[in-house]
């Protein structure tokens, strides 16, 4: 976990991708590996989700994680398809129990100080804030960093090149999750040049 979340950590942006064809995930992990962000969140919106997971298991250039994950049978299909790690919308115990119970990284999404007392209940350090703009963003989760000091975010929704930078200079923010380098649009186009000259510009944002 410390190793998966370090690895995050210095990437400061998970790309969270809904892929409609598993023929386009090898194209599309090379643009993101070449843009300088080898790392997806494949969600599991689609049916082309799990099997686009199990198409890059045996990559080593690009961390690989599910998405949309709603409870304990998806994230043990997702994990057995090759996923690193699991991230959920919600909180959902069951999830979480199971995963932690097969040491693999959850983070569970959260959007009160209830869900962060149940984060900390089950002994967690990391989780999604979701959606954060929809709930206020960098505010919130400046209000959420006073009674919660040793939590981390990864912050998703809403987050586009506007807004990354404010998000990234907050201590509690271990990375931002995003689609907008991966639109589903340029997907469908099969715009791969697009979608690694964005992931490019993302990157670049982040050491600005």
């Amino acid at each position: 976990m410390n190793e998966l979340t370090a690895k995050l950590a210095s990437l400061k942006i998970i790309p969270v991708i809904a892929i409609d064809s598993v023929d386009k995930a090898e194209p599309l992990a090379d643009a993101l590996v070449n843009g300088g962000l080898p790392c997806a969140e494949i969600t599991l919106r689609t049916d082309a989700g799990l099997e686009a997971i199990r198409k890059l298991r045996d990559r080593s250039d690009i961390l690989v994680g599910a998405g949309t994950v709603h409870s304990a049978a998806q994230a043990e299909a997702s994990v057995s398809a090759g996923a690193k790690f699991i991230v959920s919308p919600g909180f959902n115990a069951r999830t979480v129990t199971w995963c932690l119970d097969n040491k693999v990284p959850i983070f569970p999404g959260i959007s009160s100080p209830t869900d962060l007392e149940s984060a900390l209940e089950f002994g967690l350090s990391v989780v999604k804030f979701f959606p954060a703009e929809t709930l206020g963003g960098v505010a919130t989760l400046k209000a959420f960093s006073g009674p919660y000091g040793d939590m981390q975010f990864i912050p998703t929704g809403g987050i586009g090149v506007a807004n990354l930078p404010s998000y990234l200079k907050l201590k509690c923010v271990l990375a931002c999750g995003g689609s907008w380098m991966v639109k589903p649009e340029l997907l469908k186009e099969n715009q791969y040049d697009e979608i690694q000259r964005l992931t490019a510009e993302a990157v670049r944002l982040t050491s600005a």
